[in-house]
């Protein structure tokens, strides 16, 4: 009932359309299906608006070339929450007027409903994702790594690592995992004493690492048997394990987590319909249909509300969410404003290092 009364609103709010549409951007994988079940195939059905999903490695460089170029062909686009600050800084995203976002499905405004820095000018949040350290159950028959100094440690558990091609959470488990406190992470690496701690731990695993860039990378290499842990995207190994039966788990300990953006490029084709795309997906139950597909919390609390049990019918989605509390002990949330101010400069150090 709640999926036909929320079709009923956007359509009337818009009305139906049968020569619009709507290309949305997202990663591809595991994210990109769960949004093209949760937001694209429903969003046809509720508006009669043509909406198609295409993939890329990272969506907000696509963006910055397309709006750049003055080529733009993507309406909707998902990227990180830094990507979209950065992107609307310089002018490349249109801006999204909060007004136009559904009040929760208890009635509650959208600005009181959704969850602190979910709405900003230029993007809404689709979800809570995390980068986290997954590793595959079967390479450790006794004792289990636990805490994000394992990852480091190859002495009691040996074998590969495989680790992000990027200074982006690497350089904060490092120092998490040397000791510094998640509340103290951003301030130490803020100072060269601090980023030259997190060097000189990612030292001590540098000869033992195979470095990723897609997301689907690291299931594949635990699967593979190329590395024994991995950094990655908490969604892609929840995929793994709970969809295609693999050994894999989730160690959530020192885990980096974020916001995800819809944003809208600057010169999108079909404006109109991006904005009704981003009010159709970000409404309380299109951010509760998406955490049924794919291991990301809503960032709405009307959406929170309740029991949420994944496709298959049987998995409850709560201890596989980012935000769940026993997930959250040692958590820490990427610093929007360092990495706009220092993503750059960290970049070329990190790139330097790892020619080294």
């Amino acid at each position: 009932m709640k999926k036909l009364l929320l079709s009923t609103a956007v359509a009337c709010s818009f009305g139906l359309a049968a020569h619009a549409e709507v290309v949305v951007m997202s990663w591809g994988g595991a994210y990109g299906a769960a949004q093209t079940e949760a937001h694209v195939k429903p969003f046809v059905e509720a508006t009669g608006i043509k909406a198609t999903m295409i993939d890329a490695d990272n969506p907000a460089a696509p963006v910055k070339a397309q709006t750049e170029s003055g080529n733009v062909s993507v309406d909707v686009a998902l990227v990180e929450y830094a990507d979209a600050v950065r992107l609307c800084d310089e002018g490349l995203l249109e801006e999204i007027d909060p007004a136009i976002l559904l009040p929760g499905d208890d009635g509650t405004p959208a600005e009181e409903d959704f969850l602190p820095g979910a709405v900003m000018d230029c993007g809404v949040s689709t979800d809570l994702w995390a980068n986290v350290v997954a590793y595959d159950d079967t390479k450790f028959p006794d004792e289990k790594p636990s805490s994000i100094a394992d990852f480091f440690d190859l002495e009691k558990f040996p074998g590969m690592r495989g680790v992000k091609k990027s200074p982006k959470t690497v350089l904060e488990m490092a120092l998490m995992a040397d000791g510094v406190p998640a509340d103290e992470v951003y301030d130490l690496l803020n100072t060269d004493e601090g980023l030259d701690r997190a060097f000189a731990k990612l030292d001590t695993i540098k000869d033992h690492a195979i470095w990723w860039e897609a997301g689907a990378q690291p299931p594949q290499l635990l699967a593979d048997g190329e590395v024994v842990m991995t950094t990655a995207y908490n969604g892609r190994i929840f995929n793994a394990a709970v969809e295609e039966g693999k050994p894999l788990v989730v160690m959530w300990d020192g885990q980096v987590y974020e916001h995800e953006m819809y944003v809208i490029p600057a010169g999108a084709p079909h404006l109109e319909d991006a904005l009704k795309y981003i009010q159709f997906a970000t409404s309380t139950e299109g951010l509760r249909r998406q955490a049924q597909y794919i291991s990301y919390g809503p960032t709405r609390h009307s959406s929170n509300a309740g029991e949420i049990i994944f496709k298959d019918g049987k998995t409850v989605m709560g201890p596989h969410l980012p935000t769940y509390p026993a997930n959250m002990e040692n958590a820490l949330e990427t610093n929007l404003d360092f990495w706009v101010d220092h993503d750059s400069e960290l970049a070329e150090r990190f790139n330097a290092w790892l020619a080294n």
